[in-house]
């Protein structure tokens, strides 16, 4: 029998997102577990990080490897290439086109532009640019929750008319139910006929797989998760819930399992993501995380009362 989820693919974000947890200090092990891991459980593509400029970024000597994805360094790391494909993301402004290689001389397979609404013409040079190099492209607008219907009508006619693979459905703050999935994935349909479709949710209100699982059975093709959720602030869908529960029979939860008991776990006591009541508080507002990411790293950081009262009464939030 043929399920409604077989078309889905996951892409485990697990470097990429997770990396602004803990600055991309993974070691090369961890990443290497991990694309045997992801290889194994049959996972189709592994962010293993971001393809940005070193130069064009502050913070680049304090940052990890998987900040700024080098080629050679790269090849080191994967020197067999397997069966699930090697992705990178980068951002508008901060990616210089000469560090990226055609495809044939890269292990990466798949380029992704994150943009704003305001610079999705400057997204898709770069979508040009990456495909005429070979490469699968993807674009990501964020903050879709605070997109004008004007803005997103005009960024269709675009993308409509672009040679990008998938657009992607971004749930950036976390503040999306399974309602608003529908309705998007409807409205992305009706506007981009032809063009494939993806999704990337976060977890600040609980609703992350539940929004990938609706996703995933109205046709999303590409789904966007991290293994024990592990990604900014509330973090991502969980790359095992996704496998233990698409009716895909490909996929396989043991791989996933042993790469959360050896290293996600350890981890996961050193540094902090997931749904947290501050988290919840963004995403419910539809507001962006920061200001729960400054709680949590302050001597207040379970003061939720006081930090609600701040962002939701005007007097006080305006005061100061």
């Amino acid at each position: 029998m043929i399920s409604k989820n077989s078309h889905a693919k996951i892409v485990d974000c697990t470097i990429r997102d997770g990396g602004l947890v803990n600055n991309w200090d993974f070691s090369v092990e961890f990443v290497q577990h991990l694309y045997n891991c992801l290889n194994e459980a049959g996972v189709d593509y592994m962010e293993i990080g971001y393809k940005n400029s070193p130069k064009l970024l502050k913070g680049a000597d304090s940052a990890g490897p998987w900040r700024f994805l080098d080629d050679d360094f790269l090849r080191t790391v994967i020197p067999q290439k397997l069966n699930t494909k090697l992705s990178a993301l980068v951002d508008i402004g901060r990616v210089d086109e000469n560090d990226i290689l055609p495809r044939e001389q890269s292990m990466l397979d798949l380029i992704r532009v994150a943009c704003y609404i305001q610079d999705v013409d400057k997204a898709l040079e770069l979508v040009q640019l990456f495909h005429d190099r070979g490469y699968e492209t993807t674009i990501n607008i964020m903050a879709l929750s605070n997109v004008m219907e004007h803005q997103l009508l005009e960024a269709f006619e675009q993308i409509n008319n672009s040679v990008v693979d998938v657009v992607y459905i971004v749930d950036s703050y976390g503040s999306l139910s399974p309602n608003d999935f529908n309705h998007l994935v409807d409205k992305f349909r009706k506007y981009l006929p032809n063009k494939r479709l993806g999704v990337h949710t976060h977890n600040n209100m609980q609703l992350a797989f539940a929004n990938t699982l609706i996703s995933a059975e109205k046709g999303v093709e590409l789904l966007d998760a991290s293994v024990y959720g592990m990604g900014r602030a509330a973090g991502n869908c969980p790359t095992e819930l996704l496998v233990a529960n698409l009716k895909n029979t490909k996929y396989k939860l043991r791989p996933v399992l042993d790469m959360i008991e050896k290293y996600m776990i350890p981890l996961r006591e050193k540094e902090e993501w997931g749904y947290i009541i501050p988290y919840m508080i963004t995403g419910m507002l539809d507001e962006h995380p920061r200001s729960a990411m400054a709680l949590r790293d302050s001597a207040n950081k379970d003061k939720s009362v006081d930090f609600y009262d701040k962002l939701t009464t005007p007097e006080v939030s305006h005061g100061k």
